[in-house]
């Protein structure tokens, strides 16, 4: 069984309920089970902070995902996998430019996070940058999350 808490620090006023099911769902189509993790809402202040201190870019960012695992076969009866954090800000301006629902743009954000603690790195080739972006496309369009 899966476990994971998202964790609204920022005060956002939204309904983010759905973001349970599309993570439930990315981690049943991945078969992924027994594993936890967590997603954090946050602004953008402390986004920039993160950022420049744990990747040494001194801006905010839309999304972080910190993977305990990072590629290591860690023996455990649960998969520890991580933390995702989220600026909330960042979502909503990019939901605008994008022109997509901020539950779209919400849930996009939340299953490249997820993703990334699973493994999937975008930034490594253009292959992998293909696989990621069209599973996250795919998760979202079995949910029927479009726009």
């Amino acid at each position: 069984m899966n476990e994971f808490s998202i964790e609204n620090k920022v005060a956002y006023e939204g309904n983010y309920d759905y973001i349970e099911v599309v993570l439930n769902h990315t981690l049943e189509k991945l078969k992924v089970g027994n594993a936890s993790f967590s997603v954090l809402l946050i602004d953008d202040e402390e986004m920039h902070k993160l950022n420049k201190m744990y990747r040494g870019i001194d801006r905010t960012t839309d999304v972080l995902s910190f993977a305990l695992e990072d590629g290591l076969s860690i023996q455990s009866e649960i998969r520890e996998l991580g933390d995702i954090y989220v600026s909330i800000p960042k979502m909503k301006e990019q939901s605008i430019a994008y022109g997509h629902s901020e539950k779209r743009e919400l849930s996009f954000l939340c299953v490249h996070g997820l993703l990334h603690l699973l493994g999937y790195d975008h930034t490594r080739s253009e292959e992998d940058e293909k696989m990621q972006f069209g599973l996250q496309e795919e998760i979202l369009n079995d949910l029927g999350i479009l726009k």
